[in-house]
């Protein structure tokens, strides 16, 4: 983009009769645009994650779906007597 800006702004100062001419905040704004896209000279993590020598810990694995029970509908029974299986049973009397 920067490249592309540079050379319509070169190519209307030829129009004009005017040279291109670099100037030093025209040099500053390249030079601090390009620095983004150089790669870091310092290192980063402690060891290079690309080596495959080196000790990392081990992976444990654990099943995401472990816990589960089929939750599929019961076979079909009379309404009462599913109805009597969970009612409270009555208290006896004193």
């Amino acid at each position: 983009m920067t490249t592309l800006s540079g050379a319509k702004f070169a190519a209307a100062s030829a129009a004009r009769g005017r040279p291109f001419r670099i100037t030093w905040p025209l040099l500053a704004l390249a030079t601090s645009a390009l620095s983004g896209c150089m790669p870091a000279t310092h290192q980063v993590a402690s060891a290079d994650p690309a080596d495959p020598a080196v000790k990392v810990a081990p992976v444990g694995y654990r099943s995401t779906i472990a816990p589960y029970t089929s939750l599929r509908p019961a076979t079909p029974a009379p309404w009462r007597d599913r109805n009597d299986d969970v009612t409270p049973r009555p208290k006896q009397d004193r």
